[in-house]
């Protein structure tokens, strides 16, 4: 990068943590450290809601994912609308008028402690694991323009974070989050408008989306009912509205957004405000990849994007990596011909040569797509990771190698801006969790604020670690906004279960809540195990299961006392 880039992503850098820790005066007090005192605007807490959803793994993951995949990864927030309405008329409500510091709180009030302190350990597991994972894509960005370790750039950006996390509480999380949303918002809009630019001359934007949508990038509607695809209309629509439910209605993360809000009625409009913006802006993210794909069909594309792994097999000199290497350019110089001469016979508007062109476009596709999984495929068997791919390294490749100056810097602000806010904001979530629901509830349930505020921030130093350390083996696991969703998948379909039976069932009891969350997380792991359901369906087996089990022994529960009156 040039030093002009440099003093941007610095600039950037410096005053987000100045201004994080400028806000620490504001958190001297328990309610004002975890819950801004509940004085925050709507609009606040829906950007703050929107930014801690839409983390680096969202621009670096899902970029990399519209660029292999297409767009069909548009249909996991089909459910999200849907979710934000019941929520709307539940969960905010509920918990903002039981006064409450955790969305597991209510669940004492509501069952025991036995079964709020489960319920808080599988959050703190969770997203203890998502949060490395969101670490861990900035850190693929900082090893590419670095040159470091990924080790190295993970604890620069997770504890670089965690220090005005720790300051600030959650004050600084949302108003620091308002202000990253607005260079995330830019610095997408600079991407798509430079995108385009760089496209050859006589490639229109409408035949970008016609090669895309050839090669089948375009594709945001999956009729098929197939518990083993991952992206369908049925599983955003079912699926994703479990998941949505239990992330936004169950997560501490997003459950402390809205409690910092001034009312009920300004927490449900935050809420709406994600409902309503987040899938064009989702679209709007996963086109982007989509344009990438676009250029390096034009613009030869690395082997690999993963610059460790593409010198290994350029230092090899063995006949086998020249012959992958030839192949390769061989492939994309007729791919690039062929796109080319499909966009030619679109202008001239003959039927027969246009489905011709689209025939040999395709026929050009399959065979460059065909070299680059070799080229995968020779880094899987030299490395023994059956799980690696490159998805994660194709946005970041893009910024730095063809990004104008100065343009390279703020879009790795607005990308260190998008994994900043998320991060802060799971950090606070964690450490609120920690310090309200297992160090004061069982340990010091009488101690002054200032001794809980200082608690919360060795929680928050503590849990920064943690994540960081996550982060480490997290590039490997695939494709990092496949990666946080499969882990969150895991625990959040149980977690809604119980507060399904705390909310609908009136009858159902604490050993019943307690026993069938832990049903519902076995069941899952079976599923995961032992099936190929995709793991979205893992939100609903894990509610149903909870649900069911811990109705029946609630049941049970109040038969056996019947019978003994």
């Amino acid at each position: 990068m040039s030093w002009v880039d440099w003093a941007v992503v610095a600039a950037y850098l410096v005053y987000i943590v100045w201004d994080g820790v400028r806000l620490s005066k504001h958190s001297g007090k328990v309610e004002g450290y975890f819950l801004a005192d509940r004085s925050l605007p709507w609009w606040a807490v829906g950007l703050s809601v929107m930014a801690t959803q839409l983390s680096a793994i969202t621009l670096v993951g899902t970029t990399g994912q519209a660029f292999a995949d297409g767009m069909r990864f548009i249909q996991f927030y089909y459910g999200l609308p849907f979710a934000m309405v019941i929520l709307c008329m539940t969960a905010v409500p509920f918990f903002y008028r039981a006064k409450v510091f955790t969305a597991y709180e209510y669940l004492e009030r509501r069952f025991d402690a036995r079964t709020r302190t489960l319920t808080s350990f599988f959050f703190l597991l969770s997203r203890g694991l998502g949060v490395g994972v969101i670490i861990a894509a900035p850190s693929v960005i900082l090893s590419i323009v670095l040159g470091w370790s990924e080790a190295a750039t993970v604890f620069a950006m997770g504890l670089t974070t965690t220090i005005y996390t720790m300051a600030g509480g959650v004050q600084a999380v949302t108003w620091t989050d308002v202000k990253q949303m607005v260079i995330i918002f830019i610095g997408l809009g600079v991407c798509l408008f430079v995108i385009l630019s760089k496209l050859p001359e006589g490639v229109a934007f409408t035949d970008a989306l016609h090669l895309a949508g050839a090669a089948g990038r375009l594709t945001t509607v999956d009729a098929r009912f197939d518990l083993r695809e991952s992206y369908t209309l049925w599983s955003g629509l079912i699926g994703g509205l479990f998941l949505m439910l239990s992330y936004f209605g169950c997560d501490q993360s997003q459950v402390q957004r809205y409690l910092t809000a001034r009312s009920v009625n300004e927490g449900r409009t935050s809420l709406l405000m994600s409902a309503f913006i987040k899938i064009p802006m989702q679209f709007f993210i996963l086109l982007i990849g989509v344009l990438v794909f676009v250029f390096y069909l034009f613009e030869r594309p690395p082997l690999i994007f993963n610059r460790v792994e593409a010198e290994r097999i350029e230092r090899r000199e063995s006949l086998d990596a020249r012959r992958l290497s030839v192949e390769f350019e061989t492939a994309h110089a007729a791919r690039e011909r062929a796109a080319i001469e499909y966009v030619r016979a679109m202008r001239d508007a003959s039927g027969g040569t246009v489905d011709q062109a689209r025939r040999d476009y395709l026929e050009a596709e399959r065979a460059f797509e065909e070299a680059r999984r070799k080229g995968l495929e020779t880094v899987r068997s030299e490395n023994s990771n059956r799980n690696f791919t490159d998805v994660n390294y194709v946005f970041p490749t893009f910024v730095v190698q063809h990004m104008p100056i100065g343009v390279v810097g703020l879009i790795i602000a607005a990308i260190f801006a998008a994994a900043m806010s998320s991060i802060s904001a799971e950090l606070n979530a964690l450490a609120t969790a920690s310090v309200i629901d297992i160090y004061r509830r069982h340990f010091k349930p009488e101690a002054p604020d200032r001794h809980y505020v200082l608690a919360g921030r060795v929680a928050t130093a503590f849990w920064g670690v943690f994540a960081c350390i996550v982060a480490l083996y997290s590039t490997s696991l695939g494709s990092l906004i496949e990666v946080v969703n499969r882990f969150g998948s895991f625990f959040y379909g149980s977690l809604l279960g119980v507060f399904v039976l705390a909310f609908a069932v009136p009858r159902a009891t604490a050993r019943g809540a307690f026993w069938g969350l832990l049903f519902g997380i076995a069941s899952v792991w079976i599923a995961s195990r032992y099936t190929e359901i995709a793991f979205l369906w893992f939100n609903v087996i894990g509610c149903v299961v909870v649900v069911v089990v811990g109705t029946l022994l609630s049941l049970t529960d109040r038969g056996a006392k019947g019978l003994a009156s």
